[in-house]
C-alpha cells in the first residue's frame, strides 16, 4: 500500500493556445472510476462544437485504474501523454479533460503529443496539489476525568485528533503513522498510567 499520493487541490481550468489552436485543460479530484466519468461527460457537454474532448484519469493511491482517450486525434498522440503526465507528476485520484479548439494549423504527432501532455502539466501548476499520507486510525477510551487533559497531550504533541466522543467514557480518535502504533501505545499507558484502552483500526488517507 502507498504511504503517500498527490491528488488535486482543487477543480480548475487552465487555458493555453499552441499555433491558433486552444487546449483548455479541466482537471477534478475523483474518487471513484465513476466520478471521473462523470466529469468528463460534464466537460464534453460544456463543449459541444470542440475539435476533440480528450481525457485521462487515475484512480487509487496505487494507480490501479488508469484510463486515456484520444477522442479522434491520431492514436497515442493526446489521452497517453495526458495519463503520463498525471502518472509522472505521481498525482492520482484525479481526471484531465483537454478541449482542443482547432486553430487551422496541424502540430503533427510529436507537436500534439506536446500540446496535450504539456496542457495537462501546465494545469497542474494552476490548480496544485495536495499530499495525502496513510495512516492508521486508532480509536481510545478514557474516563472523563483524564479525557480533557488527554486531548490536550494529544494536540500539544502534533498527534491528529480526528473525533472526539462523550458517553459514559469519551472515545477519542487518532490518526497515527503505522510505525509510530507502538510508541503511542506506550506514551499513551504512561499518560494515563494505564487507565486509557486503545484500539486499532482500519487505515485511511488524510492531508498531511
Amino acid at each position: 500500500m502507498q504511504e503517500q499520493y498527490l491528488t488535486l487541490a482543487r477543480e480548475g481550468v487552465h487555458e493555453t493556445e499552441i499555433n491558433r489552436s486552444r487546449f483548455l485543460c479541466a482537471l477534478a479530484p475523483a474518487a471513484t472510476e465513476q466520478e471521473a466519468q462523470d466529469f468528463v461527460a460534464r466537460i464534453r457537454k460544456e463543449h459541444p462544437t470542440a475539435s476533440h474532448n480528450c481525457f485521462a484519469y487515475v484512480i487509487g493511491a496505487d494507480a490501479s485504474v488508469q484510463r486515456a482517450s484520444d477522442d479522434g486525434e491520431p492514436g497515442g498522440t493526446a489521452g497517453v501523454p495526458m495519463l503520463q503526465m498525471l502518472m509522472r507528476r505521481e498525482v492520482r485520484y484525479a481526471v484531465a479533460v483537454v478541449t482542443r479548439y482547432y486553430g487551422g494549423v496541424k502540430l503533427g504527432a510529436g507537436g500534439l503529443i506536446r500540446a496535450y501532455g504539456g496542457a495537462v502539466g501546465e494545469a497542474l501548476d494552476a490548480v496544485g496539489t495536495v499530499t495525502r499520507r496513510r495512516f492508521r486510525l486508532v480509536t481510545v477510551t478514557v474516563d472523563h476525568q483524564r479525557a480533557g487533559k488527554l486531548e490536550n497531550d494529544l494536540r500539544a504533541t502534533g498527534r491528529a485528533v480526528r473525533d472526539v466522543r462523550y458517553a459514559e467514557t469519551v472515545t477519542i480518535e487518532v490518526g497515527l503513522p503505522d510505525a509510530d502504533v507502538e510508541s503511542f501505545r506506550g506514551w499513551l499507558a504512561d499518560t494515563t498510567a494505564g487507565a486509557a484502552v486503545l484500539e486499532l483500526g482500519g487505515e485511511a488517507y488524510s492531508d498531511a
